[in-house]
């Protein structure tokens, strides 16, 4: 039967053979014609054969129950339709009964092939059948229903091809049924037909738009005055616009909405100007403009696009609607913009905005949460730019709809106690969502607001507290989250910033950002969580973990502002320190008056004395934030403006001008007035070309040198302070002698009693290194070797021509007179400035090396970590210098831990642990040379593991496994002797540390020969793996099994290259003889 439908089908729609078109008809004649020849031969068909019989009375008895059926039509193109729809409606309704057949009696699985696919419905079509179908579709669309469509409404033929020109003019208007009654009977055959599944496909995908188009002019056109009532304009009754009505809504909502929306906009028609568009890119296309729609259309259009827009899923809807197929560039940025903006503007149809708002916002932060990346690539843009153009232009629905949604999670944070446990905690994948998104609106939407700043403001400390939870654990959200809180300090107001950063600090009072009793905690995806903090009973821990997470916090804010290595605001914020540092001393100066606490309450007794600690906390909060911000950022960052550095020597001579109000000579505030004099000399000397606004900047140093020039008590200061105040007023018109020489006095000074790199334990000392780099004036008279600003930091190392032989000895021979003074921060200064010399290749130090060597060696004694380790740097530059010499005196003090030259006596283990410390140091920057001067180092090493002390052992152990490394094939020789020595220290020594090193030596071997393990070690390889396998399995220590596995997985490494080795492709060139 339902081949003998299609074939039926088949028929009525054989295409017109070319020799008809050849007559000299015109093509509306010849469409005529040949609909005429299809019918008839269609009629001949199925009274003549047997093959189309059941298809015969099916036909006839679905025409008698066809109400509609006219079979008195002078239209020859309805009849044609009418004969389509009725094969349609015979080919539905037999698929209809095969399915309900086929679903009453499930088919019985197959025993033998339990693997077979399942039965085919037998409403499935082939892709032949699927082609007649089509074919009869097309026909019925453009016959039946297009041409009765009102001028506007849908595509008109006319624009969708020239052969539509032909079909509109064979079809008649002036015969029964109407146009109107032609279209609800065509829509409804349709749409009855559709209800089967498999040919709702065809009649949805490609004729979705004109029977929507039907549908809407039956439903919702208006009525004609009733003084036209013609017989062809006579409309619908009620009954039937109701049921067009309910079969829109029906159909709008089973369908794909994006596909839906699409149709939608081309139903809305052209613009009213004119513009260009088209069908197919009414969503992305090219093609003829699109008729302008009747404005009842298009109020309906955009009641029914609102309707779509509003429901659940409908903004990813219109999303897709507009964007699907787009393939980027700049047309795919245009449409995203365009997309957004249409989110973000309330439509007039909508009851309130705040209705429309509440609904909508959530769904835009839903667009940014798909994992397909061309899609959310194109989602992320729409949804930042709506969310831009929502807070620009609806704050206050912004605010209450997508802002605090986007940010609740860390408002939960900070909101509520620890005291009720029964409180949600916020969960890891709540954090994720959050950081996320904030990242994509922000750092990659990049448009700043008010209102969005502020939003995250209110937030910033919990960002701020996740963020150093992040700095001290491997997590995922760190980028973003240091990614966001520089976004916000970068886009804010500077006042906003600076205040938001005292407030990290703690200057301001608590930080808070995370509620009582709470605390972040890893999450099992690499995120973060909000869980309970245990409760330490101990109050002495618990003031420890306060205090060390305070610095932590400190130090995390640091290390944000050194990521800002193009803004001013690190230089800003260190300058508002410094001015509040110079608050606080000028508060020292007033004397505490004695308070009579006899006569207080405990209330008012208490809050006394919660107010001076609060006080002392927010001094030692205010010095702690300067002395890690001297440490953690450069010079160049804190003071990269002419005006910041005016700025610090305001503050450094406002505080000399405290002191000199209190009347105190300390020796750190002498070095202060000292340092901020030599550096406005230094700046006026020409150091540095300084232009109209550096000196109209430096005017606010005026009242402070006026003060310093009438109330020192020295009469040079105050000489130099008149004259330096005289040049600063005359923009350097007038310049008298004593500003270039005491420029050239504090450079020299600062250039011979510090060396570069080292910077003074005191905090105003910190930004000293621009002034001992500066050259002296008045060894040069030519302005182009005047070194600038930016050439500080290289300066400070290169060796200044000025300075004479003579002077570089004396300066010499204070540093070795200094590396024995009692001072301990002189001292090793000083040893550090001797190790300097040697590695620049100083003459008169390396002259003296058997000084140097003699000196080093003795403060390898020093209890002192900071001289020890700086002598310890000075014999490794020393035994990389003169390593012939100096190793074998070093090999002697390590291998009998006594003085090897006169007067003989025995050292201490640790000094002795300390040499073994040079010489791994020494075995480290051997290099290539290690098999040359590594031989007797071998020897002292492999007797030093048989030394009675366990850390002696270690010791030789660890510098062992530094050289053997570094020999390469040189180590073939000793493989045995190493072999044995390390199987027998691993399965014999007591000492877990002994042990460890033992293990830790073959893997630092394996790493050293890597690929050339098989060669050198391949006799005693075996040794060593059963050796590992022992540790590893009956070894007590977990260190030493730890050890153990790394060593093993390093063979393994070995072995898989040695046996699989990595397939190259080459080509190679043999020369033939």
């Amino acid at each position: 039967m339902v081949t003998a439908l299609i074939k039926s089908l088949s028929i009525l729609t054989k295409p017109i053979r070319e020799a008809q078109w050849s007559n000299g008809q015109s093509t509306q004649t010849s469409l005529v014609l040949a609909l005429q020849r299809n019918l008839s031969e269609l009629r001949e068909s199925m009274s003549a054969g047997e093959e189309l019989e059941e298809a015969r009375r099916l036909l006839e008895e679905v025409r008698r129950d066809s109400t509609w059926f006219c079979s008195d039509a002078n239209d020859l193109t309805w009849c044609f339709v009418q004969e389509c729809l009725l094969l349609l409606l015979c080919l539905a309704r037999h698929l209809n009964r095969l399915v309900e057949a086929f679903n009453q009696i499930p088919a019985a699985p197959n025993p033998a092939t339990p693997e077979a696919a399942p039965p085919l419905p037998p409403d499935v079509l082939s892709v032949a059948q699927q082609k007649t179908l089509g074919a009869v579709l097309q026909f019925v669309v453009t016959l039946g229903l297009c041409p009765y469509l009102a001028p506007g409404v849908g595509v008109a033929l006319g624009l969708r091809s020239a052969f539509g020109a032909a079909v509109e003019g064979a079809v008649r208007h002036d015969v029964a049924p109407t146009g109107e009654r032609r279209l609800l009977i065509t829509a409804n055959v349709l749409l009855e037909v559709s209800a089967l599944s498999s040919l709702a496909t065809p009649v949805f995908t490609r004729h979705l738009g004109d029977i929507m188009a039907a549908l809407c002019q039956l439903a919702y056109r208006p009525q004609r005055p009733e003084g036209d009532s013609t017989k062809s304009n006579k409309g619908l009754t009620v009954e039937e616009r109701k049921t067009c009505k309910e079969a829109l809504h029906s159909l709008l909502g089973k369908v794909y909405q994006p596909i839906v929306i699409k149709e939608l906009l081309v139903l809305q028609g052209g613009p009213k100007q004119g513009s260009s568009g088209s069908r197919g890119g009414c969503p992305g296309g090219g093609g003829k403009a699109l008729s302008q729609a009747p404005p009842w259309l298009r109020r309906l259009c955009g009641q029914l696009l609102s309707d779509r827009l509003m429901q659940p899923q409908g903004v990813q809807a219109v999303v897709r609607a507009i964007l699907e197929g787009t393939g980027g560039g700049d047309s795919d940025w245009r449409k995203c913009d365009a997309v957004a903006k249409i989110l973000a503007a309330c439509p007039q149809q909508s009851l309130s905005a705040e209705c429309y708002y509440s609904q909508v916002c959530p769904q835009v932060l839903e667009l940014l949460h798909f994992k397909d990346k061309l899609t959310a690539q194109q989602f992320q843009r729409v949804a930042t730019r709506a969310a831009f153009i929502m807070v620009q232009d609806r704050p206050e629905f912004a605010q209450r709809f997508l802002l605090f949604p986007l940010l609740s999670p860390l408002r939960r944070c900070a909101q509520g106690t620890g005291d009720d446990l029964s409180q949600d905690a916020v969960e890891e994948w709540e954090l994720t969502r959050c950081i996320e998104d904030v990242y994509k609106i922000c750092v990659v939407g990049n448009n700043p607001s008010e209102v969005l700043l502020k939003a995250l403001a209110d937030v910033y400390s919990t960002l701020f507290n996740l963020f150093c939870f992040t700095k001290q654990n491997v997590s995922h959200l760190r980028t973003s989250c240091q990614e966001i809180l520089l976004w916000c300090l970068s886009h804010s107001e500077r006042s906003a910033s600076l205040l938001l950063l005292k407030r990290l600090c703690g200057l301001l009072g608590e930080v808070g950002g995370v509620r009582h009793g709470f605390q972040f905690s890893p999450g099992s995806e690499g995120g973060a969580r909000l869980t309970v903090r245990e409760l330490n009973s101990d109050e002495d821990d618990a003031l420890y973990e306060k205090v060390s997470g305070e610095q932590w916090r400190v130090q995390c804010l640091v290390q944000l502002l050194e990521e800002m290595k193009d803004s001013d605001l690190p230089g800003e914020f260190f300058l508002l320190l410094l001015q509040d540092l110079t608050a606080v001393a000028a508060e020292q100066d007033e004397v505490e008056q004695e308070v009579n606490t006899s006569s207080m309450t405990l209330l008012e007794l208490e809050q006394h004395l919660l107010g001076r600690a609060g006080g002392h906390g927010q001094r030692l909060a205010l010095l702690q934030a300067l002395a890690i911000m001297c440490e953690g950022l450069p010079h160049t960052q804190l003071l990269c403006k002419p005006t910041q550095v005016v700025g610090f020597i305001a503050s450094m001579l406002q505080r000399a001008c405290v002191s000199l109000e209190r009347g105190t000579d300390s020796p750190v505030e002498s070095q202060t007035l000292s340092m901020g004099i030599g550096l406005v000399a230094t700046l006026l000397s020409g150091a540095a070309e300084l232009t109209a606004d550096d000196y109209s900047s430096m005017t606010a140093l005026l009242p402070h040198l006026e003060q310093i020039s009438q109330q020192h008590q020295e009469p040079v200061i105050q000489e130099l302070a008149s004259d330096l105040r005289a040049t600063i007023a005359t923009h350097g018109a007038y310049r008298p002698t004593t500003v270039p020489k005491t420029a050239g006095q504090h450079s020299t000074a600062h250039s011979l009693t510090q060396p570069a790199g080292h910077s003074s334990n005191s905090l105003p000392a910190r930004p000293q290194v621009p002034s001992q780099s500066i050259s002296h004036p008045k060894h040069t008279t030519d302005p182009s070797v005047t070194p600038k600003v930016k050439d500080f930091q290289t300066a400070g190392r290169i060796p200044n021509p000025g300075i004479s032989e003579a002077l570089r000895s004396k300066a010499f021979s204070e540093c070795l007179l200094e590396a024995c003074d009692l001072d301990v921060p002189t001292r090793a200064v000083a040893l550090r400035s001797l190790t300097r010399s040697i590695r620049d290749g100083d003459e008169e130090a390396l002259r003296n090396k058997e000084k140097l060597l003699t000196l080093f060696l003795e403060n390898l004694e020093h209890e002192d970590s900071f001289v020890y380790l700086s002598a310890i740097q000075g014999l490794a530059v020393l035994a990389d210098s003169f390593p012939e010499q100096i190793l074998q005196r070093l090999l002697g003090e390590y291998q009998t831990g006594a003085t090897v030259g006169p007067p003989k006596r025995e050292r201490s283990l640790e000094t002795r642990l300390k040499v073994g410390e040079v010489l791994m140091r020494a075995c480290r920057a051997m290099g290539d040379l290690a098999p040359h001067y590594g031989r007797p180092l071998i020897g002292v090493f492999l007797s030093g593991t048989r030394d009675k002390d366990s850390s002696v052992r270690a010791s030789s152990l660890s510098n062992l496994g530094e050289l053997c490394q570094r020999l390469n094939f040189s180590l073939g020789p000793l493989a045995q002797e190493l072999s044995m020595c390390l199987t027998a220290l691993i399965k014999t020594d007591r000492e877990a540390e002994v042990r460890r090193a033992a293990v830790h030596v073959i893997a630092l071997v394996l790493r050293g020969l890597s690929d050339k393990t098989t060669q050198v070690l391949g006799d005693v390889l075996s040794e060593l793996y059963r050796a590992l396998k022992g540790v590893v399995r009956s070894d007590p220590d977990d260190v030493a099994v730890l050890h153990a596995q790394l060593a093993l997985e390093e063979l393994d490494d070995i072995m898989r290259r040695s046996i699989f080795p990595q397939q190259k492709l080459e080509k190679k060139i043999v020369v033939l003889p």
